[in-house]
C-alpha cells in the first residue's frame, strides 16, 4: 500500500502563488501516475490534474488549465502542483493520489487507489 504525504497549503491572496508537494513511500514512485484533487466545504471531491508515470502527458480541470502545473520528480518520489493567479474559488482541502495502474496517465476518481491526509489551501484578500 502506498503511503502519500502532502506539504505547502497555506493562505494566500488572490492572485497569489502556492505550491503543494506529495511524497510517495511504499512502492515503485516511478512506474505510476499520481494526480491531485480537491475538495471545498459543502461540495464532492473533485478532479483537479494529474500527470503520467514519466512526467509527460498530463491532464487538467478546465477551471484550472493555464493556472495550475503538475510535475513530477521521480527521483525524489514526489509529485508537486504548482498554483498560480490562485482565486477565491480554489479555496479547498487537495488531496494527493496515486494511480492505480502502470504506465498510464489516470483520468477519473476510480483511476486512484490511495489517497493523501490533505492540505489546506485558502485564498481570500
Amino acid at each position: 500500500q502506498v503511503q502519500l504525504v502532502e506539504a505547502g497549503g497555506g493562505a494566500v491572496q488572490p492572485g497569489g502563488s502556492l505550491r503543494l508537494s506529495c511524497t510517495a513511500s511504499g512502492r515503485t514512485f516511478s512506474i505510476y501516475g499520481m494526480g491531485w484533487f480537491r475538495q471545498a466545504p459543502g461540495k464532492e471531491r473533485e478532479f483537479v490534474a494529474a500527470v503520467d508515470w514519466s512526467g509527460g502527458p498530463t491532464n487538467y480541470a478546465d477551471s484550472v488549465k493555464g493556472r495550475f502545473t503538475i510535475s513530477r520528480d521521480n527521483t525524489k518520489n514526489t509529485v508537486y502542483l504548482q498554483m498560480n493567479s490562485l482565486k477565491p474559488e480554489d479555496t479547498a482541502v487537495y488531496y494527493c493520489a496515486a494511480g492505480r495502474s502502470t504506465f498510464v496517465l489516470p483520468r477519473r476518481i476510480t483511476d486512484f487507489t490511495s489517497w493523501g491526509q490533505g492540505t489546506q489551501v485558502t485564498v481570500s484578500s
